[in-house]
């Protein structure tokens, strides 16, 4: 077990290199964009979990490759990689210690040039929480838009590449001197159905919106409030835990809709379709407990398995 010392070595080390390590990521996903870079690799049958680029595959080698570098303490995690490539056999084969990355977050979108939201990001985690999570979206904005949760504090606003990376994230305000109250709720993963499950979450009074509908990047929009959170089937373990991060740490909760009992990273799954690790079931995430309790209300008896033929 990770005493709770090591534990915030291990998060403070992040803090301080990966600023940069996700800056310089950012700066690669926004020159490969310019060509055609897809490439064929899953096989699951939705369009925004089976976009893959070359750019997926060389950011999480460069983000390791720096991990692996950086600090010796990296490597005494294991790493929980959405693509597969990367040194990843050099860090720890087991405990309770991960650092997992999405290298490009909304690769869709990326790939198809319809919108800016998409994303870096690392997180790490025990078996139960994050403990520090860093989001880079290198085109959200002028010079990019960073979103950080870090010892029970989160920032979010514009990067200015004139200055160090963690400078410019240790200038930024915490959420709480700005959030808004916003309605809106982002679905994803319901398959052919994540519109008629949005318009589901309209009917009971909050904004459902699916990845087609969202503009930007769920993380900075749920740090400001504009988002009360997410509803989505089987969420991977590479991006939604920041989420879970953000609505925690504001006083929120990430839970399973049929039994209600807070998210955990226990009982996962391998997706093989779309070669990746799931939370089982359908999670509400909310940095609003009441917002929580209707969510989960609405959707307690909705089908819980991922590739039903017929729910």
């Amino acid at each position: 077990m990770t005493s709770p010392s090591e534990i915030l070595e291990i998060a403070e080390a992040l803090a301080r290199e990966l600023p940069s390590i996700l800056r310089w990521s950012g700066a690669i996903a926004r020159r490969m964009r310019r060509f055609d870079i897809a490439i064929a690799g899953k096989a699951s049958g939705n369009a925004n979990t089976d976009a893959l680029t070359l750019a997926d595959l060389s950011i999480q080698e460069l983000i390791v490759a720096a991990l692996r570098d950086a600090d010796p303490v990296f490597r005494s995690c294991r790493i929980e990689g959405e693509e597969t490539t990367g040194d990843m056999s050099l860090f720890a084969e087991d405990g309770d210690l991960a650092i997992a990355i999405d290298p490009v977050d909304g690769t869709r979108q990326f790939r198809d040039r319809t919108g800016d939201g998409y994303s870096m990001i690392v997180h790490l985690h025990d078996a139960n929480t994050p403990w520090y999570s860093l989001v880079y979206s290198p085109e959200l904005g002028p010079a990019g838009t960073w979103t950080e949760v870090r010892n029970g504090r989160i920032v979010s606003g514009p990067d200015d590449t004139r200055r160090p990376a963690r400078q410019v994230l240790d200038g930024l305000p915490d959420v709480n001197t700005f959030r808004r109250s916003g309605r809106g709720v982002y679905l994803i993963g319901f398959q052919d159905r994540d519109a008629e499950r949005a318009r589901a979450v309209d009917a009971i009074g909050l904004q459902g919106r699916t990845s087609d509908e969202m503009e930007g990047s769920i993380y900075p929009l749920m740090a400001a409030g504009d988002y009360t959170g997410s509803l989505i089937h089987t969420p991977n373990i590479y991006d939604f835990p920041v989420s879970m991060h953000i609505a925690r740490v504001l006083g929120g909760d990430a839970v399973r809709v049929d039994t209600r009992e807070s998210v955990r990273y226990a009982g996962l799954w391998l997706d093989d379709r779309a070669g990746m690790m799931r939370f089982p079931g359908i999670i509400a995430c909310s940095a609003d407990p009441d917002v929580l309790s209707r969510l989960c209300d609405l959707a307690w008896d909705w089908n819980p398995v991922r590739y039903a033929p017929d729910d």
